[in-house]
C-alpha cells in the first residue's frame, strides 16, 4: 500500500529546528557586534600607522614617545596573556579545536575580554598577524556563554553552539559565510552533519549582517577580476600549483619549528617575547608602513592602476620587488606568531599567496604565456592554492576566496592549481596547520575514554 502524503510528511510545527536556528541567529549576532567592532579598531589604528610612520621618518625625535609606547604595550599585553597564555597566544584556532576533542577547556569569559584586548595590542602595532584567529576564538567563546548560561546545553549541545561560534567568528572576520560554514567542517569537526552545519550557517550569515552594518555590502576584499584565464595557459597554473604546494610545506615546517626556538630564549620570560616583534617591526615600518599588519590593504594595493601598469609593461627585473616584499613578510610573520602574542595566519597566508602570485603574473606575461588581463587571476588563484595547502582546508579556500573578491572567474584555475598544491604539501608529508599546532601544543585527553 502506497502511503499518503500526510502519511509521509511530519506535522505542521513539530520541528525543533526554529529553536535551533534561532540559537544560530542569537550566537551569530553577538559574534558580529565583537568581530566588528574588532575590525573597525584594527582597520581606523592601521590608518593612523599609515599617517605616524612617514612622520616618523621625516621627524626622528617621534621615534622617542613611540619607543616608549611600544614598551608601555608589551608591558600590558603580558599581563593580560599570562593568567591563560598557552589557551590564547597564537590564532586560539588549535585550543578551539582541543576543546572539540575533549582535550581543553577554556573560561568563556576570561579568553573572550583577553583575546579582544590582547589581539589589538598586538595586531594594531603593525605585527604580521591576522585578525580572522582571534575572530574565530572570541566566537567559539560567545557561542560557549550561550550554551553555558542561557541554553543549559549538554556537552554534545555546548560543541554545536561553539561551532555556530567558530562559523560565526571567521564569516564576521571576512564578510564570507558559506568559508565560515567550510572551515568548521573541514578545519574543526572533520564531518558533516546538517543540524550542525545549518546552525553554523544561520550563525555565520547573521554576524556577516552584522559586519555589512559596520563596513557596507562591498566584498572584504574586492578585487577587478577580468574574464577568465585562456586555456592555453593552465599548463603553467599545474605548475604553479606544484611550486605552492613545496612552499606550503617550507611554510609549515618553519612555524612548527619556531615555538622550540623561543623556548630557548629564556633571557627574556615567555609572557614579555611580543617585545622582540614589536621592536623590530618599527623598522619595516620606516621603510613602508604599507608592509605591515595583515593585511588585506597591502593586498589592494597590488591592484592599484600605477601598480599594475608598471608591473604588466615594465621590465621582468621587477619580479625583485615583489620578491622582496614577500622574504620580508615571511620571515617577519615567522617572528611575529612564534612570540607569545594573540594573532591569526589567515592574512599573512593570503598576502603571501598574492605576493606569490604578483611574481607568477609577471613572468607569465613577460613569457607570453598569459594575456595582460590576467593579471589578477593569476595572483587569486595563487592566494587560493597557497592558503589551500598550508590549512590542507581546500573547500575554505575556494569559497573564502571567491567570497572575498567577489566574482566567480577565476574558480577554475583557483581549483586546478589549489588541488596540485594540495596534493604535493601531502605527498612531502604536511598536515593541516592548526591540526599540526594542536599536536605541537601536546593536549591530552580530559576524561578517561568509556568503556
Amino acid at each position: 500500500m502506497i502511503k499518503t502524503a500526510k502519511q509521509v510528511l511530519a506535522k505542521p510545527f513539530t520541528s525543533n529546528f526554529f529553536f535551533i536556528f534561532l540559537q544560530g541567529i542569537i550566537i551569530g549576532l553577538i559574534t558580529g557586534l565583537i568581530v566588528g567592532t574588532f575590525r573597525w579598531i584594527i582597520d581606523h589604528t592601521m590608518k593612523f600607522l599609515f599617517f605616524i610612520y612617514p612622520l616618523m621618518r621625516q621627524k626622528p625625535i617621534y621615534l622617542v614617545p613611540y619607543l616608549i609606547g611600544t614598551v608601555i604595550i608589551c608591558l600590558i599585553l603580558a599581563q593580560v596573556i599570562k593568567p591563560v597564555l598557552n589557551n590564547i597566544t597564537g590564532s586560539g584556532v588549535p585550543q578551539v579545536e582541543a576543546i572539540m576533542l575533549d582535550e581543553n577547556k577554556m573560561n568563556w569569559w576570561s579568553i573572550l575580554w583577553r583575546k579582544f584586548v590582547g589581539g589589538l595590542l598586538a595586531i594594531c602595532p603593525g605585527l604580521f598577524l591576522g585578525r580572522e584567529g582571534p575572530c574565530i576564538q572570541m566566537g567559539a567563546m560567545v557561542g560557549q556563554a550561550f550554551g553555558q548560561n542561557l541554553f543549559h546545553a549538554d556537552d554534545e549541545d555546548l560543541k554545536r553552539l561553539q561551532g555556530c561560534g567558530i562559523a560565526a567568528g571567521l564569516s564576521a572576520a571576512f564578510s564570507a559565510p558559506l568559508a565560515g560554514v567550510f572551515f568548521l567542517v573541514e578545519e574543526i569537526t572533520f564531518s558533516f552533519d546538517p543540524k550542525e552545519c545549518l546552525t553554523a550557517l544561520a550563525a555565520a550569515m547573521t554576524s556577516d549582517l552584522m559586519t555589512l552594518c559596520f563596513f557596507g555590502t562591498t566584498p572584504c576584499l574586492y578585487l577587478p577580476l577580468d574574464k577568465s584565464l585562456p586555456l592555453t595557459s593552465y599548463w603553467f597554473v599545474i605548475l604553479m600549483g606544484g611550486l605552492l604546494g613545496l612552499l606550503a610545506y617550507f611554510y609549515q615546517y618553519c612555524l612548527l619549528s619556531l615555538k622550540p626556538i623561543y623556548s630557548k630564549l629564556t633571557i627574556i620570560p615567555k609572557i614579555y617575547h611580543s617585545i622582540i616583534p614589536l621592536i623590530l617591526v618599527i623598522p619595516i615600518g620606516l621603510w613602508n608602513a604599507k608592509l605591515l599588519g595583515g593585511s588585506h590593504d597591502f593586498i589592494s594595493g597590488l591592484f592599484e592602476p600605477t601598480f599594475m601598469k608598471n608591473i604588466q609593461t615594465g621590465m621582468l627585473s621587477l619580479i625583485l620587488l615583489p620578491l622582496i616584499w614577500f622574504i620580508v613578510r615571511f620571515i617577519f610573520s615567522m617572528i611575529s606568531y612564534g612570540a607569545s602574542v594573540p594573532g591569526g595566519i589567515f592574512m599573512p597566508i593570503l598576502v603571501l599567496g598574492a605576493l606569490l602570485g604578483v611574481i607568477f603574473a609577471v613572468i607569465m606575461i613577460h613569457c607570453g604565456i598569459a594575456p595582460k588581463r590576467c593579471y589578477g587571476i593569476i595572483i587569486v588563484t595563487s592566494m587560493c592554492a597557497y592558503f589551500g595547502a598550508i590549512e590542507k582546508a581546500p573547500f575554505t579556500a575556494l569559497t573564502l576566496l571567491t567570497e572575498m573578491v567577489g566574482s566567480v572567474e577565476q574558480i577554475f584555475p583557483m581549483l586546478v592549481a589549489t588541488f596540485i598544491a594540495y596534493f604535493v604539501l601531502d605527498l612531502l608529508g604536511g598536515k593541516p596547520i592548526y591540526e599540526a599546532l594542536r599536536i605541537q601544543m601536546d593536549f591530552q585527553k580530559l576524561y578517561a575514554p568509556k568503556r
